[in-house]
Order: C-alpha cells, then structure tokens, then sequence
C-alpha cells in the first residue's frame, strides 16, 4: 500500500527516561580512591570494634568466677591497734573469719561491725590485693568504774559506755556512785554521763584524792574527797574555771574534814560545813536513854 510505513523497518529512537537522564560526568580517579579508603577505615574501625568487645565479654566471663574463688580471698587478715579486744572477737564480728572473696569485703561496713563491739572507738579496713586485709582498730580508754549490782564493777569510758564487767575494781579509775544498774558490756549507761563527763576530765593533781563521784540534781555533780571533804561541782560546765577554784581552796584554806566546796558557780566558790555525825559515846547516850 502506498503511503504506509513499514513497522519492521521503523527507527526505534531513545525512551522518554533515556532522553531526560543527563549522562553520568567521569569520576575523577583521585576522588574514588579516597572514597575507597575512608571505606576501608570504617570497615577495619568495625572490625576493631568488634574484636574489642569480643575480648571484654570473655575476660569478663574468666574473671567473674575468678575473682570470686578461693585464689583472691582474704587468706591473710591482720588486726592492729587492739589491747583489750581479741583478734578471734574482731574477725568473728567482721565476718572475716570466713575468708570472704576480696570483691565482696565492703570496708565500711565491716567497719560498722566492728565498732559494735564494746571496745572499740572505730575501725578502718584496709584491702591488701590479692588477699591480704587490715583492720585498724582505735580503742576506748576506761575512765570510772561503778558497781553492777552483782558484786562485781562495770567499767565505764567517758561517754558513758559499759566496756566491761570485772570482779575487782581496776586501780586508777574514778569510783561513781549511782542510784541505777548498768547494762550489759556495749550498752551506755545514760545515767552516769554527767559523772563519767567530770571523771574523764579530773586534774591529775587532786584525781588520786577523789573517792567518789556522784550525781546530784539538775544533772549536776558531787565529789567526795579522801580527806573528808565534799565538792557540789553542779554541772559538766566550765571545767577548767571549777577546777581551778577547788585547786586554790585545798592549797591555802587549810580545809577541815566535814567542810564542802560549793564550786556551782565559777569563780564564786563557797565553803560551808557539814554537821558531824554523832560520836559513839553520844549515841551510847542515847541510847541507854531511850
């Protein structure tokens, strides 16, 4: 047919898409090869990542047991500072005893335990890596002792804490009187703090006269001196000023048995006399009167 256009034969020419995609501009050889290297460290970073974790979770899972096991215990335990404690009773109440791994030893705490006992002031514990621990121990001093109603004494430290119990009275400590029992050794008792306050406190010079150290009212305090002479302290307050009163007073007064000193007031010390008791030959009187 004339006129007709042979399909077979038609011209295929280029797509739309082909026809609005610009062509690709050549790279340029530099450029690519830094893009190949930044690859290169990123991918080797990757891998180092990886391998370092790799590492971690496997030491973490050697160690694990490891630091818990018997090669890094507390084999080697040494107290120090302990005079009236025993090593046995500090490692008993630190839980030390038990040689505990050395991860598990919390020092305060086991600090804490220790200062529970009767004792002792405070504790600092020390670790020694691989297995090594020391515990430092700061005792309390005895400064009174007081009966404790069993024939026996309770020795008592300046806060008023029962240290111990003991048959005989030791020597250099003040004698207090009081109207209650003390507990058991850790316990305080709350009713010779003013007493034990003074006690700790007392003057070298007049300390080995004092014989007895009483409460009195309005947690004030009394003293008995070896020469018969009583002391109305009155309260824990100004010690230095009341002591240098009762100092001055037994020097130059020339003090007879019976007399008190009424240091309450400081720097206003009073000197009064008891009245004596009665003699025998007087009760003897008395008596045979009645």
């Amino acid at each position: 047919m004339s006129g007709s256009t042979d399909l077979g034969t038609r011209r295929t020419g280029p797509s739309r898409s082909n026809r609005s995609r610009p062509p690709k501009a050549p790279i340029d050889p530099r450029l690519d090869q830094r893009r190949q290297a930044v690859r290169r460290r990123h991918s080797r970073r990757r891998r180092v990542v990886v391998v370092a974790l790799g590492v971690v979770v496997m030491l973490g899972a050697l160690a694990w047991p490891l630091a818990h096991s018997r090669y890094l215990s507390a084999t080697v335990v040494r107290v120090v500072g302990i005079d009236h404690t025993t090593a046995s009773a500090a490692l008993d109440a630190s839980g030390l005893a038990a040689h505990p791994p050395m991860i598990e030893i919390n020092g305060p705490s086991v600090a804490q335990r220790i200062e529970a006992l009767p004792w002792v002031a405070s504790a600092r514990v020390d670790l020694e890596w691989p297995d090594g621990v020391v515990v430092t121990v700061t005792e309390r001093t005895a400064v009174a002792v007081v009966a404790d109603g069993s024939a026996g004494w309770a020795e008592l430290d300046s806060t008023g804490r029962v240290l111990a119990t003991v048959t005989n009275a030791p020597s250099g400590l003040v004698h207090l009187v009081s109207t209650g029992v003390p507990g058991a050794p850790g316990t305080t008792f709350g009713a010779a703090e003013p007493s034990v306050v003074v006690a700790a406190v007392l003057p070298a010079a007049f300390k080995s006269m004092v014989t007895g150290v009483a409460p009195a009212a309005g947690r004030g305090v009394d003293l008995s001196l070896s020469d018969g002479i009583g002391v109305v302290f009155g309260t824990a307050t100004q010690l230095p000023s009341k002591f240098e009163d009762i100092a001055s007073l037994l020097a130059g007064a020339g003090l007879a048995p019976g007399s008190v000193i009424d240091v309450s007031v400081p720097n206003s010390p009073v000197v009064t006399s008891r009245s004596p008791p009665p003699s025998s030959s007087s009760a003897s009187s008395v008596s045979s009167a009645g």
